[in-house]
This record gives C-alpha cells, structure tokens and sequence, in this order.
C-alpha cells in the first residue's frame, strides 16, 4: 500500500512536471557499505547523504529511443545530467539494505521517449544499481530500467555505464537511436582489445582454455594438460582472467594463492553478500564433514580404513560416539561448538562435527532389530538409488546380449561381456533372455567402456584399486529394478590388446558370496559415484554451460529476447566454475583427492567430452537415446521421466 500511495503522488506530480519540462521518478540501490556490515540501518542513515548532490554523488542521463541527434551520429539524444534528490526510507527498503531516491529530470516532447540511461559513479566506492522508474511519461506511462548491476567510479570506465528500458527487441527492430548505443556495450563486453589481468571493476567476457588447473612451476607432479584448444584435450572454454603466463610454460596460466577466492569473474556474476557467506559456511562445512572423518582413520592401528560399522556410524548425528577417535575429540576441545554453528550456513544440523543422518541408514541408529540391520545393503535398495540416487542418467535398456563394447578392438580387443544367460535365467521369473529383452525387461548400468582405458595408470597410484564394472538390472512386475549380475573387468595383464579380465558376480545373501557379492556392489558404486562427480555433475553441468554465459552475454544485448529468457539460468555460475578451477579440479585439488581417478581426472573428462553432442542434452533425445524409445514416450521404470516430460512439452 505504501509503494501505491508513493506511485499516485509521483504520477500526478509528474502530470504537473511535465508541463514544466520535466519527469520525475524513483531510484533503488545498495551502497557498497550497506552491503559490508550486518547493521544495515546505520549503514544507511550514515550513507546517505554522500550520495546526494551534484558533486560527489550520482549523476544520470536519460537517453532518448526516439528522437535523434544528428551532430552525434544518429545517436538517440541526451538530456541534462540529473542527481538523487532525497531518500524515501521505509522498513522494506531498510530491512533489504536498499535505498530509494527521487530523481527528476529535464526532458521535453522534443526529447521523445526515453530509451536508455546514462549512470556515472561521482564516489570513490561501488553500489548496486537495482532500478530506475520514471512515472507519467507521455506516449508510454512508466517506464522501468532494470540495472541489478555494480556500477563503479567513473574513472574506472572509459564511458558511462547505461541501461536500456525493460523492453525486448530483435537486433532488426530496436529503435535506430538505440542501436549506437547497444553495440557500444556489447564491445565493451567482448573485451577483444582488453587482454587483461581483468580487475574487480571489469566487465569483460572472453573464452580462454582450463590452462590454469596446473602450477608447473612448483615441479612436473603439479603440471596438467591445458584443456580445450586441441585433438587430444577437446573442452568447453572458460571466462579468462588474463592472468599472467606460469614462468615454466607460457601457454599455462599462473595461479592464485590457494585460499585466494577472489578469481576474475565479471563483477555481475560474482555471488551476493548472502550467497558468499553461505558458500563459506558450507565450504567449512564440507571440510567437517568429507575431510575429518578421513583424517580420522589415520589415528589408529590401521590407517586409511574405519575399523566398524560403527565408527561410520559414529559420524553422524544420533549415532554411537567413536570412543577411539582423538582427533574429534581434540578438535571439540579446541574449537567451541556454538562458533561452529555461527558461522555454519542457515540450516546446518545440529551437531557441527557430525553429519546430518541418512534416511537410509535409520534403521541402523535407531532400530536394534536384527531384521532392521543394514536395510540400506538390500539389493532392492542398491537398484533403487540406480534410478533414485545420485547419477540416475546413465542407466539404460539392454537391447542386444551380451552387451557389447565400443571400445575400438584394433587397440584394446574384445570387451564383449563375459555375462551369459547362465548367470541370469534363472533370476527372471521364468523368462529367456530374448523374451526379456523383446519385453524391455533388461537394464544396463554399464562403466566398462568408461573406465578400461585409464585402469592400468589409475590402479598404479598410491592406495588405487578399482575395477570397470557393468551391472545388469531386470524390471519386475512391479516396477522397480532387481540386480542380476555384476562383472568387474581388469585390463588382460599382457597388455590392453588383449583384451580383458573379468569375473562375474550373482546376488548371494549367505556366507562368504554373500559378502562378496556385497563388495561388488561397492565396486560398481564406487565406478558410479565417480562418473557422477566428474562427468555428469562437473562436465554435463557446469563446464558445458560457460561457454554459453559467454556467449550469450558477448553477442546479444540485454535487450534480446532470448538473453531474457537464458540469464536467470545462468545465475552464479561463472562463479561457482571459477572457485571449482581455485580449489575443486585443480593439482592437487578435492577431486584428485576423492575421486579415484586422481590426477588423470580431468584429462578423462576430455576424453569424455570428444562424445558429447548438444542434439542429445534435453531429456527427451536423452531417453530415447537410453530406452530406445521410438519417440518421447514415458518408460514406466524411470522417475525422471514421469516428472520431467511434462516440462518438455
């Protein structure tokens, strides 16, 4: 009601102003310093008056769409430069941090109607521009210029900052008066005659190569493959930075001091105040959760390894407390728990040094029943979480057996796999396995091919050992997936060519197969994790998508309609890649790590990469490619098509 009251005096103030030759409106934004400190009330009564005036505040100029200048090239005209007036405070706009501002502007019906937006910065400090409003313009009624941007002193940019009116025009139908201006600010967002270092203040979007996941010059065991760019290392680009070359290799980029997470991104991409101070509580929280349970298992006799279930068990919340584990129980000594909890992001539980219980492993808290004991080791509870779990995209139907590799024979030889219907018939319910194929009752969670080619250097480094694995799956009459075999294959010791080792495991709940037929469970988890982590979760979803924020933002306008349409979806996510390259995927990095690949991590993620084709990303091409579905029809086994189909339609 307060914003109703505000808008019907600045519009029937306006009708009086007009025919003085002039319009008024309201500016909203944040100030740099309202931003820094949790009080924002006194950050705001301190700040404003340094804002207002002529001299030391903010200046705008309204930039007209219609009317011409032909002294300045057909550029739309300019009026009078017009400052903030005075603040209209209200317990919204203080609880948000933001400010608003009436503003008016000398401007006549010769002028037209305005366009665009002219912003200087008269201060020595940044502020975040959300929007300027004019009211009662004749021939259009409002108009709204959306910034939502940081605009820095103006000695910073070598011209004014503008912003368009909250229209959407095809490059063909924008007004004439308007055009300048647009491909002005699209030059500045290419950057092409700006190499770089880019600073804070910069706006510039640039492809470059991952050539700054390596540091050669602290030695070759920290030197990796530049990314992008060739044959043998295809990748999607990356904003650059323009940081200066490694001495060692000058086509690698230097690195920043590891902790240093102040990586180039353009200032707008950066994460909020808000989203920052999240991600460093959960990046804290990552460390107490992923971290110090591993460092736990070097405290006693058998390093590197939990000695019981129970010691997992004992991570988490309401679990049984690990008598034998000193590190947490020094590190509780030395750091209080309610410091912990402050600076845990919103949300975190209860317990800093403990992570949140699963629901799967409940039973095993809660529930003393022997019937109840580690519910989440059924087989009906590992084909579920191939569907429910974390990577549910790459299982897909059989449709010829046994199932066959694309592995190139001439180089590793015959991956053909070793499971026959003698291991299966007599899981199926009586079925052949050519009825279960013809009935589409025949799943495959295969990461032979994934995995074969890199085994021999992966299973050489410290502490390795994995298997490539493929986990045949059979849909019940029920709907839901049932194991049938798993094979874990080795590269044949006398060489690749040759082919492979593998063996074939069946479910078995008694017994030593039982607990065999455990572990190999574990084995194709553990292939399955790992394929999550860096291909379907970094490559298919962050790396993919940068060169398209590039893109987007280097050839259309904030104007075009599908630049509209895109950018809500690219929130963040130059700055989410760009601390992924800091500390994530780097040498040495949490991926080198905890996944097993190591340091051959990302150089398999480029092998991957050659395969990967824009045509078969939306969910439909994607079924249809692993169901073998003659269109986009829902298969009654998979979730994610019955929830996400009806989005794609």
């Amino acid at each position: 009601m307060f914003w109703h009251g505000v808008a019907d005096r600045l519009t029937g103030k306006n009708k009086e102003a007009w025919s003085e030759g002039k319009i008024r409106g309201t500016v909203r934004l944040v100030k740099k310093e309202v931003l820094d400190v949790g009080d924002f009330n006194a950050s705001l009564l301190d700040g404003v008056h340094r804002i207002l005036g002529w001299d030391d505040g903010v200046a705008f100029q309204l930039v007209s769409a219609t009317a011409a200048d032909p002294s300045n090239g057909g550029r739309g005209k300019v009026g009078k430069a017009a400052h903030l007036e005075e603040a209209v405070v209200s317990l919204k706009s203080t609880a948000d941090g933001e400010t608003v501002y009436r503003v008016s502007f000398e401007w006549d019906e010769s002028q037209g109607i305005p366009g665009a937006v002219l912003v200087r910065n008269l201060q020595h400090a940044e502020f975040f521009l959300k929007t300027l409003t004019l009211e009662g313009v004749p021939g259009k009624g409002t108009v709204v210029f959306v910034a939502n941007s940081w605009v820095y002193p103006h000695k910073l940019y070598s011209q004014e900052r503008i912003f368009f009116a909250n229209d959407t025009y095809l490059p063909s139908k924008m007004p004439a008066a308007l055009v300048p201006y647009r491909q002005d600010e699209l030059k500045i967002l290419r950057g092409d005659d700006n190499p770089g270092p880019y600073q804070e203040h910069d706006r510039v979007y640039r492809y470059d190569y991952y050539n700054d996941l390596g540091d050669p010059d602290k030695g070759e065991e920290h030197a990796r493959p530049i990314l992008g760019g060739s044959q043998e290392h295809p990748y999607p680009r990356r904003c650059r930075t323009g940081r200066h070359p490694t001495k060692k290799d000058p086509n690698s980029e230097s690195r920043l001091f590891l902790l240093n997470l102040n990586i180039y991104v353009p200032r707008d991409e950066r994460f909020g105040h808000l989203k920052m101070s999240d991600f460093l509580g959960y990046s804290l929280k990552t460390i107490i959760e992923a971290v110090l349970p591993t460092l736990g298992t070097f405290v006693d006799d058998t390093p590197k390894e939990f000695d019981s279930f129970e010691d997992i068990l004992g991570l988490y919340e309401l679990g049984p407390e690990a008598p034998n584990n000193p590190l947490i129980a020094e590190i509780r000594k030395k750091i209080p728990s309610e410091f912990l909890r402050s600076i845990l992001p919103n949300g975190s539980h209860d317990h800093p040094l403990k992570m949140p219980l699963p629901n799967v492993i409940k039973s095993d808290v809660l529930k003393k029943a022997p019937e109840f004991k580690f519910g989440w080791r059924t087989d009906e509870e590992f084909a579920r979480e191939t569907l429910a779990g974390v990577n549910p995209v790459i299982i897909k139907r059989l449709t010829e057996f046994p199932a066959k590799s694309t592995l190139d024979p001439r180089q590793y030889g015959d991956h053909t796999s070793k499971i026959t219907e003698a291991h299966i018939r007599h899981n199926m319910g009586g079925l052949s396995v050519q009825n279960a194929l013809r009935n589409k009752r025949l799943f495959i969670l295969d990461h032979h091919d994934h995995f074969m080619p890199y085994l021999d250097e992966i299973n050489e480094l410290e502490g390795n050992f994995i298997y490539a694995s493929r986990t045949l799956l059979f849909l019940k009459d029920d709907g839901t997936l049932k194991p049938l075999a798993i094979e874990l294959s080795l590269p044949h010791p006398d060489g690749q060519q040759r082919g492979a080792v593998s063996k074939v495991y069946t479910p078995a709940h008694t017994g030593v197969e039982g607990h065999v037929w455990q572990l190999a469970k574990a084995y194709a988890c553990v292939n399955d994790s790992a394929w999550h982590q860096l291909i379907s979760h970094w490559l298919n979803t962050h790396a993919v998508i940068e060169p398209f924020v590039i893109a987007t933002n280097r050839q259309l306008s904030v104007v075009h309609p599908v630049h509209k349409l895109l950018s809500p979806h690219y929130r963040d996510t130059l700055n989410i890649n760009a601390l992924a390259r800091q500390t994530l995927i780097n040498a040495g990095g949490v991926f080198e790590r905890t996944v097993f690949p190591a340091k051959y991590a990302l150089g398999m993620s480029a092998d991957v990469y050659k395969s990967w084709n824009f045509n078969e990303q939306a969910l439909p091409a994607d079924l249809v490619k692993r169901c073998g579905c003659a269109g986009p029809v829902k298969p009654i086994w998979c979730p994610t098509a019955d929830q996400g189909l009806p989005l794609c339609r």
